[in-house]
């Protein structure tokens, strides 16, 4: 298989050296258990994958963007309980993305997108506050909002249910241990009305939310529903990739 042009860890200084890119896209993903029976780096191989697909939709439409080497550790700060999930604090991230966004913005890459796929990352608060310093334009996507999950999956839970598990099914198969080895994925609720509603927010301590690791039940789960879901991701940011190289952000808005 040849090096992909929009993949940096298989680009070469020759191709670097004469491509002007457009866009830089930085996936960020974490390690942590998924259940029983998916990988700890879901989260990482996701983000690798989809990212390295949007790209590729992006670079056959015209659009010259690069895929850095994905972040493979997340906030993780309510399961440190956990063996072996890793965290690194919003701070630390904060710093990383700051040297990464330096490095760019001396070398005349003025587009940063933060592909995320960890739920316990949270790019926003970091993005206000770097902004102002530099002129690289910065946003940040989920890649698990983009299409909205309620029309391919059954179960809604949002870590190693049926959503994560199809497509970890669809993109590493042979990752993915038998489903019936899989826990249940059962959430434990808020005794509070206010933290069950929604409406007020505080980070879940994992080991007392879940007895698996896992929320929402991946039987369901099938690598036909995994692509499925897992095209329409990479379409919609693809096509997001296109737009932005080709926008001008001092003139963003109608």
């Amino acid at each position: 298989m040849p090096p992909r042009p929009y993949i940096l860890a298989e680009s070469s200084w020759q191709t670097v050296r004469a491509t002007r890119y457009d866009v830089a896209v930085l996936p960020w993903g974490a390690t942590e258990a998924h259940n029983y029976h998916l990988p700890y780096a879901t989260d990482t191989l996701q983000c690798d994958a989809l990212a390295a697909e949007s790209a590729r939709i992006a670079w056959e439409a015209g659009a010259r963007v690069v895929v850095l080497p994905t972040v493979p550790f997340g906030v993780q700060t309510m399961q440190l309980d956990i063996p072996l999930c890793l965290n690194v604090n919003p701070s630390t991230q904060a710093a990383l993305l700051a040297d990464l966004v330096r490095a760019l913005d001396g070398q005349g890459i003025h587009k940063l997108v933060v592909f995320n796929g960890h739920g316990g990352n949270d790019f926003r608060q970091m993005v206000r506050e770097l902004q102002p310093t530099t002129r690289v334009f910065l946003c940040a996507v989920n890649w698990y909002k983009v299409v909205d999950p309620r029309s391919h999956f059954e179960d809604q839970g949002d870590h190693a249910g049926e959503l994560e598990t199809s497509v970890m099914l669809h993109l590493a198969p042979e990752l993915v241990r038998p489903l019936g080895e899989a826990g249940e994925g059962r959430e434990r609720r808020p005794r509070v009305a206010g933290l069950r509603a929604g409406w007020a927010w505080a980070p879940r301590r994992w080991t007392q939310v879940t007895a698996d690791t896992g929320i929402g039940n991946p039987r369901a789960a099938t690598a036909e529903k995994g692509r499925r879901y897992a095209d329409a991701v990479a379409r919609e940011v693809g096509q997001f990739l296109v737009e932005l190289a080709r926008a001008d952000t001092s003139d963003l808005y109608e």
